[in-house]
């Protein structure tokens, strides 16, 4: 932000205003390069590149509060007419179902390659269970090939540890399972709660072992520790899901399931945890506090104030031994 001041008399007034900056390098080294359509445009003199100060990253037409806006509706549920429509009132302009698709896929790839750099700090009693999803808007049927999900997640801090998609609800699947949580984790846990699915007792043992872990299935609402936890979080996962009629795949389902997943834990206060994010309570200290900030850490402007700036050393000129002067001469050879 900068500010101008006029005077007059005794009197002067401050304006702020925000600074034109190069879409691509962030420079503010620019200038005008005329209009179209009553469209300012502008040339950088840094790098070159001529732009339109939409407030968007390189190559975007849409702002980045309107890409982040859109995603966070996305994954809280809005469909996309809604999202269209919304997009449409605050731009002018109205993107395609691809267009959306795209942002999503692009900055939930972004956010879950910095979320794997973090290990949660979690407790002992891990709650784990299956549900079947919605492919297509349409149910599957349970006893033909239909798509399981498959979860984790910490009592304590209700951090989802892991998920697993697949076509069956066999032991290879529930030990797939336990090997992610492990491994997101990194430790073992002393407790796991999961309901009667025989896969599970050859799947805890296996990959925890029967000493180490102790397998509690759950009885219902008869016992202190059971599955209750879970199955709101799948109620409140099939919520979100029915309106996300890019599920088509088991591909586009894993990843619109873990974009969803990423808001769960990182972005989704819970008032159980006394509004806190899940990976706050896990001490987890992640950069992006919403999907606004994983949109903007894109920005060649935002980029260049985290870099450092190295100034590069000339390198010597080589050394060139000067030939003798030989004058001219009009003289035939």
């Amino acid at each position: 932000m900068k500010y101008a001041e006029f005077r007059w008399k005794d009197y002067t007034m401050r304006i702020k205003y925000e600074e034109v900056t190069c879409k691509f390098c962030g420079s503010p080294n620019i200038v005008k390069n005329g209009t179209r359509n009553g469209v300012q445009y502008w040339l950088c003199k840094n790098c070159g590149r001529g732009f339109v100060d939409n407030k968007g990253l390189p190559k975007m037409r849409y702002s980045i509060d309107d890409v982040a806006s859109a995603i966070y509706q996305y994954y809280t549920g809005s469909s996309l007419n809604e999202i269209r429509g919304y997009v449409d009132q605050h731009s002018g302009f109205r993107p395609s179902d691809s267009t959306i698709y795209s942002w999503i896929t692009r900055f939930t790839k972004i956010a879950m390659d910095k979320a794997r750099e973090y290990t949660p700090h979690v407790g002992d009693v891990w709650v784990c269970d299956e549900t079947v999803l919605h492919i297509g808007g349409k149910k599957i049927d349970r006893l033909k090939r239909g798509m399981w999900f498959w979860d984790i997640i910490d009592a304590k801090t209700r951090f989802l540890l892991a998920s697993h998609i697949s076509q069956s609800r066999t032991t290879d699947d529930a030990i797939t399972l336990m090997e992610k949580a492990w491994e997101r984790a990194d430790k073992v846990p002393k407790v796991v709660i999961t309901d009667k699915l025989g896969a599970y007792l050859d799947g805890v043992s296996t990959v925890f072992g029967r000493t180490t872990t102790k397998h509690i299935q759950s009885h219902g609402f008869t016992v202190e520790l059971n599955t209750n936890l879970i199955e709101r979080f799948h109620g409140t996962l099939k919520d979100r899901t029915e309106v996300m009629r890019g599920m088509k795949t088991v591909k586009t389902a894993r990843l619109i399931l873990d974009g969803w997943l990423i808001y769960y834990n990182f972005f989704r206060p819970h008032e159980s945890l006394k509004d806190k994010t899940p990976a706050e309570v896990a001490g987890i200290e992640f950069p992006f506090k919403n999907w606004l900030d994983v949109v903007k850490s894109q920005s060649p402007a935002e980029q260049k104030d985290k870099e450092p700036i190295i100034v590069p050393t000339p390198s010597p000129k080589p050394y060139r031994k000067r030939l003798p002067y030989i004058p001219k001469t009009n003289k035939p050879c």
